[in-house]
């Protein structure tokens, strides 16, 4: 029979020739040499980390190392959106405080429908059974001879305080505290001078400068300060100390609750006045308490209390 002729291709038609292994040399998925006995190695030692050793991670994923003795490593918590959030969010307190100082202060400037009914309601106040000796008493708590003796020995005992706990700034909740009080009649002597607001039909008719009201502001800063530097910070107190810490602030709210109207019911104050001392103190009074969290107060043990447990050491 004859031959079927061969076409001639080029040198791209040509079928590709997969490479041969040479003899002698080892490949890494074949034995090793002959008689080594290792899978993967062609000098005959044994492997330092067999691969039949390895565990396969995760639907077949790679190997894991082996366990590295010492304590395990702990990465820091990431900073969440809300803690990147929270300062912008704390502020929305005093300056809701702000923004209310200066709708009643347009109102009272403007003759607006707010003074109207303020001063509508200062007269049935001024006119009511309250008794006039007990609002005459509360009304007294708001002078200065009686407010700044009780925050002195506040500012007494907070130094004190402090220093024992190991506190870094134990000086700045009671430095917050008196700049706090020294502004008050910074800021409320001009202003009363800027709105100039006749007071209301009494002993104090015939004066005026009223607004805001100067024995609001006083008590409200010094007993609210003085609230602040008495308490154990957030966070200290446990059990009983959050229960005093509740239990003392409500006193406070109530005592200048009762200064506001003791003032309006003894006609020395219509009732705007006293809710702008309270506004423009707010703000202060807020300061205090964020500076007051970040003296730098060590983890200890309050006076009279049994100190902290030190923590475990973890590791070598």
């Amino acid at each position: 029979m004859r031959e079927t002729p061969r076409s001639q291709g080029t040198a791209g038609d040509a079928e590709p020739v997969l490479p041969q292994p040479r003899p002698g040399r080892a490949l890494a998925h074949t034995t090793g040499a002959s008689g080594s006995g290792s899978p993967h190695r062609s000098d005959g030692r044994p492997p330092q980390t067999p691969r039949g050793a390895r565990h396969p991670g995760r639907h077949g994923g790679p190997g894991t190392t082996p366990p590295v003795p010492g304590p395990p490593t702990v990465l820091p918590p990431s900073r969440t959106p809300s803690s990147r959030t929270f300062p912008s969010r704390a502020l929305l307190v005093p300056a809701a405080l702000l923004v209310l100082l200066a709708l009643c202060t347009w109102q009272i400037v403007r003759h607006g429908p707010l003074r109207s009914l303020d001063e509508r309601l200062g007269r049935a106040i001024a006119g009511s059974p309250f008794p006039s000796p007990v609002a005459g008493f509360l009304a007294d708590l708001g002078n200065t001879a009686v407010a700044l003796p009780v925050l002195g020995a506040a500012l007494v005992w907070s130094l004190w305080r402090a220093r024992r706990t190991g506190a870094v700034r134990w000086w700045l909740p009671a430095l917050a505290a008196t700049v706090a009080m020294a502004l008050v009649p910074a800021l409320v002597i001009p202003f009363k001078a800027l709105v100039d607001r006749p007071g209301p039909p009494g002993p104090l008719a015939s004066e005026s400068g009223f607004f805001p009201s100067g024995h609001t502001a006083t008590a409200a800063v010094a007993y609210g300060a003085a609230a602040l530097l008495l308490c154990p910070h957030p966070g200290q107190g446990q059990g009983q100390g959050q229960g005093r810490r509740r239990a003392l602030f409500a006193a406070v709210t109530l005592l200048n609750a009762g200064v506001g109207v003791g003032l309006v019911r003894c006609a020395y104050h219509w009732p705007l006045d006293v809710v702008a001392g309270w506004c423009l103190t707010g703000a202060l009074l807020w300061t205090v308490a964020r500076l007051s969290r970040a003296d730098g107060t060590a983890t200890g043990p309050e006076p009279g209390g049994s100190p902290t447990a030190p923590r475990p050491r973890t590791g070598p």
